[in-house]
């Protein structure tokens, strides 16, 4: 018998009055965590939930989201992360897919009204029985007058509370895939999947200890920052501090402020804090107690890992994963080495291995799908199991990325499958072309897309945003990439750009580019 919840209830024990979680100057230690989720419990269980009930879950990265979570687990019931930039129809959408009993939705703000969106979701979705305004201080009241707010919850129950036993194979979360093809599917995650990943992050990769302190600015409804932030710094008792929205100047502040030793985050937030400091050495400076960086959820240009490196005096860690991976899938990890471009080798106890169409390992070197199994696989697609039988085949899950393997056993992604161009029938791999126009020196970033073409099926174009004070022409980009790649591969459409469109947590919408 095991809960994922074990890890909060252990650091509360050994480390009471040590802080979980500071976020805007308010801090929590580990006891008060555990005391606040112990309340959630307890107003859940009063409610009439039960073990495997479902419990959906939508705020921003404060506090309250780590005591819902654990709330919610300490019931026995399943957590439904849900992301914050999701409208009225994608929430009722995924209440009902979820089945979800209960749903805690953030107040928000006038620009991002997620507690109305929520609200009308919620009235909208029969099978959800309570809602519950989540506010950003005690004793708010909604602005959505017919709600309870989670502090009216909470408010009169005890903070002890008995954990419901439940099994390592049983569901903790579903979490909601972004759903490029078609409808989002629920990925079941059970507590061991969850248990032993933020275990190897914390121990294997991170090597943290409570003397850590990591600076939390990615979605925690997101399975990396879950994972690879929250659960793993909560397992050895590290100090997190949550920023709700990236701002690399804030980040710079926070590094120096708290002694920031460790931060994960996506290509564009490294992109980003490069841009800011490029000439100013006094803001690197800032991050001078940086011991380790974290890079996930797409590829890092290597130019972009080399200058941040350089330039902040700390390495940078790439790794793999995905939702249905728990997260982290390949690490680049210290013990063993590293490789500037790749993303490392298998974690412990998980296989991998790059297959052709028909699921037969391709010799080193030659492109293919990457395929996993171990203890990080995702227990099902919840209630898909035609979906589920097409994803994973003896055990291995198909990743729908295309991958590399080399001679040392170190993966390199070159793709996702469906974001190779077919142009002329040859393939065109984006984050080549990208990898080649982003050492251009007026390129500050740029993403490849390819665009319907009649003549050829599809037409490369690059969407490119320009470094500060450079200038440089449709034309004369696209002769330097024509200079540097093969003829069939470079860019034959340049649109300058302010900035790139990005997800909830960083990552570059390519299908946004393409519409």
């Amino acid at each position: 018998m095991m809960n994922l919840s074990i890890i909060l209830e252990d650091s509360a024990r050994n480390y009471p009055h040590h802080p979980a979680f500071t976020c805007e100057d308010s801090t929590l230690t580990f006891s008060q965590l555990n005391d606040e989720a112990n309340r959630v419990a307890n107003g859940l269980q009063q409610l009439g939930i039960q073990p495997n009930h479902k419990v959906a879950r939508n705020c921003l990265t404060l506090p309250q989201f780590p005591i819902i979570y654990f709330g919610i687990l300490k019931a026995g019931a399943v957590v439904v992360p849900l992301s914050v930039q999701l409208k009225k129809d994608e929430l009722a959408y995924q209440l009902r897919d979820s089945d979800a009993r209960v749903f805690f939705c953030f107040e928000g703000t006038p620009t991002l009204p997620m507690g109305r969106d929520g609200w009308n979701a919620f009235i909208e979705t029969p099978v959800c029985e309570h809602f519950f305004m989540i506010m950003a201080r005690p004793g708010m009241k909604s602005s959505v007058e017919e709600v309870t707010t989670l502090d009216e919850l909470t408010r009169n129950q005890s903070p002890v509370a008995e954990t419901v036993q439940t099994r390592g194979d049983d569901t903790a979360v579903i979490i909601y895939t972004s759903g490029t093809t078609g409808q989002p599917k629920g990925a079941e995650l059970t507590h061991t999947n969850l248990l032993v990943n933020a275990m190897l992050c914390a121990e294997r990769i991170m090597n943290l200890t409570p003397a850590d302190v990591q600076l939390v600015t990615l979605p925690l409804f997101h399975i990396f920052a879950m994972t690879v932030q929250m659960n793993a710094s909560i397992l050895q008792g590290a100090h997190c501090l949550l920023l709700p929205r990236f701002d690399a100047n804030v980040v710079l502040e926070l590094f120096s402020r708290y002694a920031v030793t460790v931060f994960a985050g996506v290509p564009t937030m490294y992109w980003a804090l490069l841009n800011d400091t490029k000439g100013n050495p006094t803001h690197q400076q800032r991050a001078h107690q940086l011991r380790l960086c974290i890079s996930g959820g797409a590829s890092l240009p290597v130019n972009v890992l080399n200058e941040f490196e350089a330039g902040f005096g700390v390495v940078i860690l790439e790794g793999y994963g995905m939702s249905k991976g728990s997260p982290v899938v390949t690490f680049n990890h210290q013990q063993i080495g590293r490789k500037a471009g790749s993303v490392g080798t298998a974690i412990w106890g998980v296989e991998v291995k790059v297959v052709d169409t028909d699921g037969n390992e391709v010799p080193t070197g030659e492109k293919g799908e990457l395929w996993y199994r171990g203890h990080n696989v995702m227990k099902r697609y919840y209630k898909k199991d035609a979906e589920t039988a097409e994803i994973l085949t003896n055990g291995w899950l198909h990743s729908g990325d295309i991958a590399i393997k080399d001679v040392d056993g170190f993966f390199f992604i070159v793709d996702r499958i469906k974001d190779v161009i077919i142009r002329c029938g040859r393939n065109v791999y984006p984050r080549e072309v990208e990898e080649v126009m982003i050492k251009h020196e007026a390129i500050s970033l740029v993403a490849v897309v390819g665009r319907p073409c009649e003549k050829l099926g599809e037409e490369i174009k690059a969407f490119v945003v320009l470094k500060k004070g450079k200038t440089a022409s449709p034309d004369e980009l696209i002769q330097w990439t024509r200079q540097r790649i093969a003829l069939y591969k470079y860019p034959r459409e340049i649109e300058f750009v302010e900035s790139l469109p990005v997800n909830a947590s960083g990552k570059i919408l390519k299908k946004a580019m393409k519409s």
